[in-house]
């Protein structure tokens, strides 16, 4: 009895030390998935998803195609931040069969350059209309025409119009500025309520990304919300 106890003892000890030194001896592998924790994957798609020619000079590249996957694929920021699905694509993709034959190809002409009319909150003559703003970069380099990223910070967290497009209606005021319920100060398309819940890293990679992208000018008017002064000359793509 002592012997076989003894035999079956040594039979898992030197189980156990084989088993020891085959796990000691493989190199650990990082499971690959399509978000990975330091988010490489997004990162690739990010970049492998951004229609147009990026300037990276100065940039964080990381941040840069994190902001893209979110801009481009998560919120498709375009969609809202063009004319509107007539000018979005170089042909529209929702009209063509079979489904997208061609590959949807992104208009670079109007990419986030804002333009689209979401009508009034009230279907009345007179009401202001809301119109989605200019992303790109203005000749500061900084997007949405010039916004630092503080101020970009604040208008995710609050979804606050630092442009005060939409003045509140005074008394007795006639249409043309937004009348109660709703707050002319806040924006009213935009899905901040959702948006200020994201982390500050994503917003930061948004705002990295809006600086990357080429400027769109649009309307010649400078008093337009859509004008963008462009700085004159490509940008380096560094």
């Amino acid at each position: 009895m002592k012997l076989k106890t003894r035999w079956t003892y040594t039979a898992l000890l030197t189980a156990a030390v084989a088993l020891t030194v085959s796990l000691l001896g493989k190199t650990p592998v990082k499971a690959q998935s399509e978000d990975d924790e330091d988010g490489t994957s997004r990162i690739e798609r990010g970049f492998e998803a951004a229609p147009v020619k990026l300037n990276l000079h100065g940039k964080n590249r990381a941040l840069v195609g994190l902001g893209s996957y979110i801009v481009n694929v998560q919120a498709e920021c375009n969609g809202c931040h063009s004319a509107g699905p007539t000018t979005q694509y170089t042909s529209n993709p929702y009209l063509r069969s079979p489904f997208f034959v061609p590959p949807a190809k992104v208009n670079t002409a109007t990419y986030l350059g804002g333009g689209r009319d979401f009508g009034p909150q009230i279907a009345a003559p007179g009401y202001p209309h809301i119109i989605s703003r200019n992303l790109t970069p203005d000749k500061t380099g900084l997007p949405e025409g010039g916004r630092s990223f503080s101020e970009f910070l604040k208008i995710f967290r609050t979804g606050v119009d630092l442009d005060h497009i939409h003045p509140n209606c005074a008394p007795g005021a006639l249409p043309g500025c937004m009348p109660p319920p709703f707050n002319g100060d806040l924006l009213q398309i935009m899905p901040w309520p959702a948006y200020k819940n994201m982390t500050e890293r994503d917003i930061r990679a948004i705002y990295e990304y809006l600086s990357a992208i080429p400027c769109v000018p649009g309307p010649a008017d400078p008093n337009s919300i859509l004008h963008n002064d462009c700085p004159v000359g490509d940008p380096d793509d560094k």
